[in-house]
C-alpha cells in the first residue's frame, strides 16, 4: 500500500468518481516488469522464464529447475490472461501455497523468496501476478484481483489435480484482499493473512468504525464467512498497515489458530525474524493435520 498526503486523501474521498477509482489510486503500484515469459516453440503451454537484473535473484541457475512458469490457458472471468509461477522443491510436498503477493512487486522479484520459502517449509508454492502486473494482461483493479485469484485457484484444481484441503491460501498486505475474498467463498486447508488490512477507508482514516458505500477492499466484512483455520501474522511496528488491523481481522475470524505477532517488526521485515518460519512449519506439520 502506498502513502497519500492529506490533500490527496481529501480529493480521493470527498469527490470520488467511484469506489473502483479509489482502489486504483490507493493501492496499485505495479512495478516495471522484472521478468518476461518466452513460449517454447515446440509446446505453446510451456514458457521460459527470463529474469532481469531488477528481479534480485539470489539463487543458483540450478535452482531455476524448481520453477515452472506459464500463462493460464483460459482467461479470467474478466477476460485477462495471468502469469503464474509454480515452485516445487520436493516431490513429497503434501500441501501447496497459493501466494498473493504484496504491492509494487511482481513474480520476478518474488521468485527468490518463493524458492527459499518452499525449501525451508517443505511446501509447494503457486504465485501469480495480478492483472497489469508483470506478464499478466489487463489493468489492476479490485474486481480483477478477485477474478485473478479464482483463475489461479482453478489452476491448482485442474492442472495439478489438488484437492481443496491441500491448498493453503497465503496473502501478504494487499494480497490479503483477494485471499480473504476467495477464502470466504471456498473451503481450503488453511489461510495465512500476513499484514492484513480491514478496508481501504479504515486504512486511510483509522477512526472509521463502519463500512460505507465508498469503501474498498472490505475484508473485515468477509472474514466471518471463512470456514478454514486462519493464521494471522503482523508486525507490531508496522508503519504501512497498523497492527490494529491484524488484531481486528483476527478477532473477526471464526476459526483461528494462534496468531504470530512479531514484536518490533515493520511491514516488510517480518520474514527476517526466526519465529516466522517456525510458525509456518508448525501450521503445516501439526495444525494442518489436526484440522
Amino acid at each position: 500500500m502506498n502513502g497519500l498526503s492529506f490533500k490527496e486523501l481529501c480529493c480521493l474521498f470527498c469527490c470520488p468518481p467511484c469506489p473502483s477509482s479509489i482502489a486504483s489510486k490507493l493501492a496499485f503500484l505495479p512495478p516495471e516488469p522484472t521478468y518476461s515469459l518466452t513460449p517454447l516453440a515446440d509446446d505453446s503451454l510451456k514458457y521460459t522464464l527470463n529474469l532481469t537484473e531488477r528481479s534480485e535473484w539470489q539463487h543458483t541457475s540450478r535452482e531455476l529447475e524448481y520453477i515452472e512458469v506459464f500463462v493460464c490457458t483460459t482467461s479470467t472471468s474478466r477476460n485477462n490472461k495471468i502469469a503464474c509461477m509454480y515452485v516445487k522443491t520436493s516431490p513429497s510436498d503434501k500441501f501447496t501455497i497459493l501466494f498473493s503477493h504484496g504491492n509494487a512487486v511482481d513474480l520476478g522479484q518474488m521468485s527468490s523468496f518463493f524458492v527459499g520459502l518452499s525449501t525451508r517449509i517443505n511446501c509447494n508454492i503457486l504465485g501469480y501476478d495480478y492483472s497489469g502486473y508483470g506478464a499478466s494482461k489487463g489493468r489492476p483493479s479490485e474486481k480483477n484481483m478477485y477474478a485473478d485469484i479464482d483463475a489461479a485457484y482453478q489452476v491448482l484444481l485442474s492442472r495439478y489435480q489438488l484437492s481443496p484441503n491441500h491448498i493453503i491460501l497465503y496473502g501478504q498486505s494487499i494480497g490479503t484482499v483477494p485471499t480473504i475474498d476467495l477464502a470466504s467463498r471456498r473451503e481450503v486447508g488453511a489461510v495465512i493473512l500476513h499484514s492484513p488490512l480491514m478496508s481501504g477507508i479504515r486504512l486511510a482514516f483509522p477512526q472509521t468504525k463502519r463500512t460505507c458505500c465508498l469503501d474498498v477492499f472490505t475484508s473485515i466484512d468477509k472474514v466471518p464467512q471463512i470456514k478454514s483455520p486462519v493464521l494471522v501474522i503482523h508486525g507490531t511496528d508496522d508503519e504501512v498497515i497498523d497492527f490494529s488491523h491484524g488484531l481486528a481481522i483476527f478477532e473477526k475470524c471464526p476459526r483461528t489458530v494462534a496468531p504470530l505477532w512479531v514484536e518490533g517488526a515493520g511491514h516488510n521485515d517480518v520474514e527476517l525474524y526466526s519465529q516466522y518460519l517456525e510458525r509456518l512449519k508448525r501450521l503445516i506439520k501439526t495444525e494442518m493435520v489436526a484440522s
